[in-house]
């Protein structure tokens, strides 16, 4: 897996802002969609306080190599994981840094049609969740990217 090209395209996906601010639902987050959690400092700075970019480079780190491993704990084999297509590797991580591992295991029949390498089926079931319709073009971009799988 081309470890900076997946997170290139994260970046892309989620953004980046340099300060605290409030995502979609109102959770405090910073960065490259780093969910401030009480432990964190920030986590009791004011919506606005700006944020050094090494701050947010430390919690991009962390929170991808947090999201690698949860991916591929729910795909369930790291061997087989790594012998998918690169795309593919990369739309898993960049779904669960999106989603959080949690939500990303509720993506069962995705994640079969996944391992059955049923590039069609694993594109038409992501589609078919609320996921899909609220990310927009990210969600356009990965189902892309799965249906162009050689």
């Amino acid at each position: 897996m081309d470890i900076e090209k997946c997170k290139a395209e994260i970046k892309r996906h989620e953004g980046e802002v340099l300060e605290i601010y409030e995502d979609s639902l109102g959770y405090k987050t910073l960065g490259i969609g780093h969910l401030c959690q009480p432990e964190d400092p920030e986590y009791a700075w004011d919506i606005g306080t700006k944020v050094p970019q090494e701050v947010v480079d430390m919690y991009y780190e962390s929170d991808f190599d947090k999201h690698l491993k949860e991916t591929v704990h729910v795909f369930g084999d790291e061997k087989d994981f790594y012998a998918l297509p690169e795309n593919i590797q990369h739309v898993l991580v960049n779904m669960c840094f999106n989603l959080g591992g949690t939500r990303f295991s509720k993506f069962r029949n995705m994640l079969s049609a996944c391992r059955e390498h049923d590039w069609e089926k694993m594109a038409a079931e992501m589609e078919d969740s609320r996921w899909f319709k609220q990310v927009g073009r990210r969600s356009v971009e990965l189902q892309a990217s799965v249906l162009n799988t050689v």
